[in-house]
């Protein structure tokens, strides 16, 4: 395939992609950090992006960057020629040929603040053999500053994006992976779709006082620093983000299981992806509002 060629088909593919999500060339710059310009140049085949570039362009649309340049390597290379197949397939067909190719390697763990994300993913992963992965610390890799700056001086929205991007990374690692996300991830519709289909979603239960007592117990006063009626908040959050934790592959009560419990049920969890919710025998109950998590 010539140079130009290339380019062309590099750039058809991000334009189908942008006007399969419905967005103007305006709102992928917005989303993705490029400039108009810059984007005019990749959809028009007259560009020469790098990979970096077209990683940036990848994150934003939710598409691999492989999905970009399949098929555009040498006409020998099977697993190349396999993958530009794979995009000639209707989406529907495409998504079944990627899930039977192998179970999803990534476990992600949402949940409120004080569910034990942290506590569970760590033990989960050296159970696996496999890294554990905090997206709030890849965000603030790429953006270079911490999460309370980013939302000081860029805005919720550029901390969306930043999200996306890393989640988009995150998942297309090679490898097994266990995730821990901020509890507040599951409110993006867009964010959260990529995640479900892309990896084991567990959410990790526990009730509004258990959360609560747990970040005291860690030395955390802010939920509570002017907020005379912290806990009623805090049920009114759980309360509100509860349907959507819901669409998890599986629901793990923290409090009932205790660690060590949790911990069997995320990895069971990972080897069945089962949709349904953990029973634990009594004998496996153990309360955790002491701070063990």
């Amino acid at each position: 395939m010539s140079h130009a060629a290339l380019l062309s088909t590099v750039g058809a593919r991000v334009r189908e992609a942008r006007h399969a999500r419905g967005w103007s060339q305006r709102e992928l710059c917005r989303r993705s950090g490029v400039s108009p310009r810059f984007l005019v140049q990749v959809e028009g085949g007259e560009g020469n992006p790098s990979l970096a570039r077209l990683a940036e362009l990848a994150a934003a649309l939710e598409v691999s960057l492989v999905s970009l340049v399949a098929g555009l390597g040498p006409a020998a290379d099977a697993p190349d020629r396999l993958a530009a197949a794979a995009l000639e397939l209707p989406d529907a067909a495409r998504a079944a040929l990627l899930e039977g190719l192998g179970p999803r390697q990534k476990v992600a763990l949402v949940g409120l603040r004080g569910a034990g994300k942290t506590t569970i993913g760590r033990r989960v992963a050296a159970r696996l053999g496999c890294p554990f992965v905090e997206l709030d610390r890849r965000v603030e890799a790429l953006a270079g500053m911490r999460l309370a700056d980013i939302f000081e001086y860029h805005g919720a929205e550029h901390f969306r994006a930043l999200a996306r991007r890393a989640l988009t990374e995150v998942l297309s690692e090679p490898g097994p992976a266990v995730l821990e996300l901020g509890g507040s991830l599951v409110t993006d519709p867009e964010l959260f779709e990529v995640l479900r289909r892309r990896a084991t979603v567990v959410w990790l239960r526990a009730t509004p006082e258990a959360h609560l007592q747990r970040v005291q117990e860690q030395g955390d006063l802010r939920p509570m620093a002017g907020r005379p009626d912290a806990l009623g908040e805090l049920r009114a959050i759980l309360a509100a983000r509860e349907p959507l934790y819901a669409l998890a592959d599986r629901q793990v009560d923290t409090i009932r299981l205790g660690v060590d419990g949790a911990v069997a049920a995320v990895i069971d969890a990972q080897s069945a992806r089962a949709g349904r919710v953990v029973t634990d025998s009594p004998g496996q109950r153990k309360n955790l509002l002491g701070g063990t998590l």
